[in-house]
């Protein structure tokens, strides 16, 4: 059942966000990426904030961990590499391509039951190869499918309808919504649809921080250290070769992170410690600097962190600036934070 200490829905605002990341090109700041962050100590409280951290926003597919969690706690019998997947934006590599087919074949069911839509393969690289085999888009090359397979798994294990299973309404999305206002403290705000057909829940930017923490500081054994587990052990499942949010999970003990689209990270650490952060204009250049300098001001050592501090930026080929966060950012010694 919903815990009684869920709180009000966030409000519904034009989120005040403040500068997080500049563009320094030869010394001087070309340009300012705005945006939100929010980092959570291991007690749950907040121990920095920047921006809107109280804003209804669309979390995207940063909300998918929570989504696997409600499915696992409806009865969704997966693990490993299977269980990453369900919660994935994967790249379409055939891993995963074969992962939804595997969900599906569980489930005794065909993709034409898949209701995401056709797509081209997400990872470039794939896309390319693609591209060049004259192959056209599909719903398992989709970076969702791997949700959407276990969407209809999980509708199959509770006599729940196929059809319609993307709509509101429906008993599978209904389950979900209440695992998203149980896991992140609040209700709902709006109900929109994601890109890819499924239901997207509005909470707030500090509701799914709290999310995140929840669900990798769970005891052994529960739906959300199954799904915790999961991610951590198969990361490129969940993402795909060369993604960088794999490639923190992979550099960072013990880490859960996961992207979305618009600009969205939230990562989690087994104590509680929990940052996330949008980017308003969603820029993807900004997302992963913002995160990895919260993480460390959360108190990750920065030595783990070096690949991520921002890509260059280019004159002539040559590197003359890069993204960088702002130094409110910067790592201090806050022992509430350590």
């Amino acid at each position: 059942m919903l815990s009684s200490s869920v709180a009000d829905a966030p409000l519904v605002r034009e989120p005040l966000h403040a500068p997080v990341a500049h563009l320094i090109r030869g010394g001087l700041v070309e340009g300012i990426h705005y945006g939100s962050v929010v980092i959570l100590g291991r007690d749950g409280e907040v121990r920095f904030q920047l921006g809107d951290i109280e804003a209804a926003f669309y979390p995207r597919s940063a909300l998918k961990p929570v989504q696997a969690v409600a499915m696992v706690r409806a009865g969704l019998p997966l693990d490993g590499e299977l269980l990453s997947l369900t919660a994935a934006s994967h790249s379409g590599e055939e891993r995963h391509l074969d992962g939804a087919r595997r969900i599906l074949e569980l489930a005794g069911i065909t993709e034409d039951a898949l209701r995401n839509v056709p797509d081209m393969p997400f990872g470039p690289a794939v896309r390319d190869e693609w591209i060049r085999e004259g192959r056209g888009p599909s719903r398992l090359a989709q970076n969702c499918s791997g949700k959407h397979a276990a969407m209809l798994y999980t509708c199959v294990l509770n006599d729940w309808p196929l059809d319609g299973y993307l709509d509101p309404a429906h008993p599978l999305q209904q389950a979900i919504a209440e695992i998203v206002e149980d896991l992140t403290g609040q209700r709902i705000a709006r109900v929109t649809v994601d890109g890819c057909g499924a239901p997207l829940f509005s909470v707030s930017l500090h509701g799914l921080a709290r999310a995140a923490a929840r669900i990798t500081s769970a005891a052994p054994g529960t739906p959300e250290a199954r799904v915790a587990d999961a991610m951590r052990a198969h990361p490129e499942m969940a993402s795909g070769a060369g993604r960088d949010v794999a490639a923190l999970m992979k550099v960072v003990p013990g880490l859960l992170a996961k992207d979305g689209f618009e600009g969205v990270e939230v990562a989690a650490l087994p104590d509680g410690r929990a940052v996330a952060v949008k980017i308003s204009d969603g820029a993807n250049r900004a997302r992963i600097p913002v995160a990895a300098a919260a993480l460390a001001r959360a108190g990750v050592s920065a030595e783990l962190l070096t690949e991520f501090q921002g890509e260059a930026l280019l004159g002539g080929g040559v590197e003359v600036g890069r993204v960088r966060p702002v130094r409110a950012l910067d790592p201090v010694c806050v022992s509430a934070c350590a």
